[in-house]
């Protein structure tokens, strides 16, 4: 499908940009003018559920999302996307075996296995700012030697999802030299040093047994290449730094993203060091670092009680808002898919403290909540232990929307929570640094995020219902870890 290049000849006209969303769950793709950040038109497809994927479906949702003339207009474009995914290609650029993607946990022991192999969690926080995780790109790899050996000897380059798809781009009308990537995404491999802004190679032998291919890391500003009929594609980068870039972060921001996953991140001039490793020291989208705590377990904790107590997600607010806080005493652990942060792979679903007096439709609901975002609270208090300003909480995802969720964080996050206008912000960090990309200026252009709703924390006596919350929270995860 050859890019369209009709761009319009009248200088009153906006230059039009796009960025591209393609999450575990949809493709998304917003057209925005580049001057001011206002959407024009949006398009969406979705991809198939599951922890492997065709790498061809997510191509099919593009271009459903783009029919119709979406593109028309159009400058500039960049791509967002999940991260970690693994995408094993042979030597003529065909994949090789179904992408294995972030949230598939059969690289647990590759992981375990990669860490004691150099050393521990302090040796690869020393190395790449962060130690090995099921999610992690490396883990993978080293799965599909252990498990696939075939198909490891086969391997010419290993790209993410957002590579691909940006190589996808820019092979219609012959516009590929090359696969390339970001910073951001690239330091979500695990084998790319984001400070010495390098590969490891040595790691790459430790995954595969041998080197293999890595796309070229682009500037966050620079052209990545150019369609035959000169669209220009800009680097792209992982989803959570093009959210942090489409939300134009501040600091003291703290970004907490209750998508299918969990996320907290913030944009820091300074990488971090966590020697536990809970804290990955990520890139970000605009050439600084981004310091992040993730989680397997987010929205979906909701929509699996909702499920278990026979309602939807308004029948869960309403239940969990009639519900006092502490929900009479009931704590969940909301493991439910094994968790990523703390690395608790093979962990399930936790339930304390249940009594005959609390056991109520209205405590489940309200303890789901509760116990969706403890599990995010954690992250926020480690960014603020590094030495991270925490002056106020940037809610974002499908979940921010819930009223229950809106009602329980400020007391949980003990900051003010601003929840911004809905909004596809990792396609519009996208969109923004496609922008960026064309203008050729040395910073992004400056986009105004409105903000729907401020929610103040509750103060004096009204706070300690929200300590005592996270003091049992902590309680039940920790006898968990003990076992």
């Amino acid at each position: 499908m050859e890019q369209p290049d009709q761009v319009s000849n009248d200088p009153q006209a906006p230059r039009l940009v796009a960025g591209v969303d393609s999450s575990t769950q949809s493709c998304k793709v917003v057209v925005v003018d580049a001057a001011t950040g206002e959407v024009v038109r949006t398009g969406r497809a979705a991809h198939p559920d599951g922890t492997s994927v065709d790498p061809a479906r997510w191509w099919d949702a593009y271009l459903e999302a783009t029919k119709d003339g979406l593109l028309d207009g159009v400058q500039a474009i960049a791509v967002g996307g999940q991260q970690h995914g693994m995408v094993a290609l042979d030597e003529s650029g065909e994949v090789i075996r179904d992408a294995l993607l972030w949230n598939d946990t059969r690289s647990a022991q590759a992981a375990r296995d990669l860490t004691d192999e150099l050393g521990g969690v302090s040796a690869w926080v020393d190395a790449v700012g962060m130690s090995p995780l099921p999610s992690f790109t490396i883990t993978k790899v080293r799965w599909l030697a252990e498990h696939e050996p075939d198909n490891a000897a086969r391997v010419a380059d290993v790209v993410l999802p957002h590579d691909w798809l940006t190589g996808q781009i820019l092979k219609q009308g012959n516009g590929f030299e090359r696969w390339v990537t970001d910073r951001s995404d690239a330091s979500g491999t695990c084998y790319f040093d984001s400070v010495g802004n390098a590969y490891r190679s040595d790691l790459q032998r430790m995954a595969l047994g041998r080197e293999f291919g890595v796309p070229h890391v682009v500037g966050p500003h620079e052209v990545a290449g150019r369609t035959e009929a000169g669209l220009v594609v800009g680097p792209g980068a992982g989803d959570n730094a093009g959210a942090a870039l489409g939300l134009g972060l501040q600091r003291g921001d703290v970004v907490v993203s209750l998508g299918t996953s969990g996320a907290v991140f913030a944009d820091a001039a300074e990488p971090v060091r966590d020697e536990r490793g809970l804290i990955a020291s990520f890139a970000s989208a605009s050439g600084a670092h981004l310091p992040l705590m993730a989680t397997l377990n987010a929205a979906r904790v909701l929509t699996a009680a909702a499920q278990l107590l026979g309602t939807d997600l308004a029948g869960l607010d309403r239940l969990a808002l009639a519900a006092e806080a502490g929900a009479g005493g009931l704590t969940l652990l909301p493991y439910l898919d094994g968790e990523r942060s703390p690395n608790l792979p093979d962990a399930t679903g936790t339930l304390g403290g249940l009594t005959r007096t609390n056991a109520t439709p209205e405590n489940l609901a309200r303890a789901a909540v509760e116990g969706m975002l403890a599990n995010l609270v954690a992250g926020v208090d480690d960014l603020r232990h590094l030495g991270l300003p925490v002056e106020r909480v940037v809610l974002i995802g499908g979940a921010s929307a819930s009223a229950a969720v809106r009602a329980v964080a400020p007391g949980l996050f003990g900051v003010p929570v601003v929840v911004p206008a809905p909004g596809e912000y990792v396609g519009l960090g996208a969109a923004r640094q496609a922008a960026w990309v064309l203008s050729g200026a040395d910073e992004p252009p400056d986009w105004s995020v409105a903000d729907e709703a401020t929610l103040d924390p509750p103060k004096g006596d009204a706070a300690q219902g929200g300590a005592e919350v996270l003091a049992r929270y902590a309680t039940l995860r920790d006898t968990l870890h003990r076992r």
